[in-house]
């Protein structure tokens, strides 16, 4: 008996090589910026096991996210801070984003496929893709660059701002993520328009450091920062 639950492989009316995927990491997290990621392949260069980043183990994904950036056409990383997101909402800050990292591609898209079920406002021919990331090669890329690149932003905050538990639950919200902050409050880099946020904001306040770090590097906190541009 057939999985209701299983689309259908997408059939896309664009043929040509200049195809771009995109998708996003980040929209429900509490803190942090959401990020999106833009790929054309190069059918000159297949990468073999692309899939849906949620659905590959960790070390898979790194693996995968080396190839891209070495095999890829072109790629380029958007994103929206957390305070535009406070100031847009988060579906136009998701949308600015991906707006972000189209604009950012080193070789520009004939057509662009997105992710879900809606597309930005913007220039480029595009449809969105319902479950895009396991149904597209491309958007499946761009899933997998987001996710590393968001996830080691967040073992940089947890680095920052310790006691969250952030590089565990990624910023989204967990019982340990909602209890640290209802007691230590909330930091520069939380969402201040989501509610959880907002109520530890009124209730506590926000974060302090306990202990200055004196003499230490701070280059540490900074480590994936190259990775949020194009580098074709």
């Amino acid at each position: 008996m057939a999985n209701k639950n299983v689309l259908p492989p997408f059939e896309c009316s664009y043929q040509g090589h200049l195809l771009a995927g995109v998708d996003e990491v980040g929209r429900g997290p509490l803190i942090g910026a959401v990020v999106t990621a833009a790929v054309i392949l190069d059918p000159e260069k297949p990468i073999a096991g692309l899939a849906d980043s949620k659905k590959l183990t960790e070390t898979r994904r790194l693996a995968l996210f080396d190839e891209i950036i070495e095999h890829a056409l072109a790629w380029s990383l958007g994103r929206c801070e957390a305070h535009e997101i406070d100031q847009y909402n988060i579906y136009q800050a998701t949308m600015i984003a991906m707006e972000r990292a189209v604009e950012g591609l080193s070789v520009q898209p004939e057509y662009v496929l997105v992710d879900g079920n809606r597309v930005p406002r913007w220039r480029w021919p595009s449809e969105p893709v319902v479950k895009g990331d396991s149904r597209v090669e491309a958007i499946s890329a761009a899933s997998i660059l987001a996710k590393v690149v968001r996830d080691r932003e967040m073992e940089a905050l947890d680095l920052e701002y310790p006691g969250y538990g952030i590089a565990k639950h990624k910023g989204y919200p967990t019982p340990v993520h909602m209890e640290a902050l209802m007691t230590l409050g909330a930091t520069p880099e939380h969402r201040k328009s989501f509610r959880p946020v907002q109520e530890a904001i009124d209730r506590v306040g926000y974060w302090t450091a306990k202990n200055e770090r004196e003499g230490q590097d701070d280059e540490y906190l900074h480590f994936s920062v190259d990775l949020f541009g194009n580098r074709d």
